[in-house]
């Protein structure tokens, strides 16, 4: 070959690699995570993907101590159905306790359903109930948090993939898909994903990350697939599954949302709202009230100055609405102390619109540091009262036990000692009324009280004398009907 065309070669050779369009970090990075799962055409042509097996629930914002992770539940008959295409999704599972846990120890079937882009659970007896917005939109999240599925959402036009990033040996793309959702994953060098992470907002931690991680990849018809997945809160682990058999495009049914729930009814349209607060009032002594309406009470007590109120829990608006009914009982005395009986979620999610009206925060010495670190967290996806209008915390703590007296009213704080329920447990003690208000240790009519010979314990080492119990769930009963339950 002469020297002319040698260089006619070389020259076309330049041309057409001049037309070709450069791949992208973001077309790379998806072209490499498809790869490592078995191929883009492999991918799509799956229509549905099921996994089954069993695993561990860890007990979130409910354990014996605020950083504790000890409290399991036992998970079996694991199945996830995920029809690919339609964006649906049925997670089916039993819960068994493997610690004393307040509702007993009989096992907890659990189905939750995803229909697009709508939510919901589905009881014991069949009926499916819609999730609210928040809930819905981290449902949502949940379905792209397996990587079959986010890569193959990335193949529609509408999605996007920008801000790759490499962190030492990872890499990082953050992901909107066509409806909206917005993931980060991770993946290798090899491309193999390690974890899928979204934000979301918690009503007691603010803002949060909630990851999935990846391992123990596994060959199924043509494709690689985790069969270890892990869930994370922030830095907690809240669920552990592994696969024993993973299935693709196998039969799943209809998955479709019922009829009255879904999208394309008018009813369906948007999550239901949720329902204003309750807040009922009992005066249960001169001064002392408890403040009621639903599934969780407060028990509001008078000083000559001053408003006590014990416990701030299920939400922010009922928090806020148990403040009002308070001034409203008591006009003109300030609210400047609230009792946490125990840092639980669902007995805590109103602590920070109690700092934020400048109540004292009073709390088992335990708990000294997570009340700070509540106070602390940012709430700017859905900014809280607190985050609105800053206030300085103040946090004073108990010990064996506390008082809290003038010449009108007093109140013992007693650190309930050995409690399976939660290690930083208070209850109160109102002397002039013997009675006695307690949270999640008993309750009159309930079919089991795991906790109540560990209360009824400590009221008989203190030598109190109790003429009626006060549950901040259900009923005001007499302290026989304690003494009766707690007997071996």
């Amino acid at each position: 070959m002469n020297t002319r065309v040698l260089i006619s070669v070389f020259a076309a050779s330049l041309t057409v690699a001049g037309c070709a369009q450069p791949t992208t970090p973001e077309q790379q990075f998806i072209n490499d995570a498809a790869d490592a799962l078995g191929g883009r055409t492999r991918i799509q042509a799956v229509k549905t993907l099921t996994i089954e097996g069993e695993g561990t629930n860890y007990n979130l914002g409910q354990d014996m101590k605020p950083d504790a992770s000890t409290q399991q539940f036992a998970v079996t008959g694991y199945r996830r159905q995920i029809d690919v295409a339609n964006s649906r999704q049925r997670v089916e599972q039993t819960r068994t306790p493997k610690f004393a846990y307040f509702q007993g120890p009989q096992p907890q079937k659990q189905i939750q359903g995803l229909d697009d882009t709508v939510a919901f659970n589905v009881n014991a007896a069949g009926a499916a109930t819609r999730l609210g917005p928040a809930a819905e939109l981290d449902r949502r999240h949940d379905l792209y948090h397996h990587p079959l599925k986010l890569v193959r959402a990335t193949v529609d036009p509408k999605a996007t993939v920008g801000n790759v990033r490499q962190i030492g040996t990872v890499r990082q793309a953050d992901i909107t898909t066509a409806g909206g959702a917005k993931v980060t994953m991770s993946i290798d060098a090899a491309g193999v994903p390690l974890s899928i992470s979204s934000k979301s907002y918690h009503a007691n931690l603010g803002d949060v990350v909630i990851t999935t991680t990846f391992g123990e990849y596994q060959e199924v018809s043509g494709l690689k697939l985790p069969a270890q997945l892990t869930g994370k809160v922030d830095d907690f682990t809240t669920w552990e599954i592994h696969a024993s058999k993973q299935t693709v495009d196998a039969e799943v049914g209809d998955l479709a949302a019922p009829a009255s729930l879904r999208a394309d009814k008018p009813e369906g349209l948007s999550p239901p709202a949720p329902a204003p607060p309750n807040v009922t009032v009992e005066q249960i002594g001169k001064g002392v009230w408890v403040l009621a309406g639903q599934s969780h009470h407060s028990v509001l007590v008078e000083f000559s100055d001053h408003l006590m109120l014990v416990d701030a829990p299920q939400s922010e608006a009922r928090t806020l609405a148990v403040f009002a009914k308070a001034k409203q009982l008591v006009p003109g005395k300030p609210l400047q102390q609230l009792v946490t009986t125990h840092h639980h979620f669902d007995h805590t999610a109103g602590l920070r619109a109690a700092i934020a009206e400048g109540m004292t925060v009073v709390t088992q010495s335990g708990n000294r540091a997570w009340v700070e670190a509540m106070a602390k967290r940012p709430h700017t996806l859905q900014p809280d009262v607190l985050a609105k209008k800053e206030q300085r915390l103040v946090v004073e703590t108990v010990d064996a036990g506390r008082e809290y007296k003038d010449h009108t009213m007093t109140v013992m704080l007693y650190h309930v000692e050995g409690n399976p329920h939660s290690d930083t447990m208070l209850m109160a003690y109102i002397p002039r009324d013997r009675v006695l208000v307690e949270v999640d240790a008993f309750a009159a009519g309930s079919a089991v009280n795991p906790y109540a010979a560990n209360l009824l314990e400590n009221i008989q080492k203190r030598k109190l004398r109790v003429d009626r119990i006060v549950p901040l769930h259900g009923a005001i009963a007499p302290m026989a009907e304690l003494e009766k339950v707690a007997k071996p």
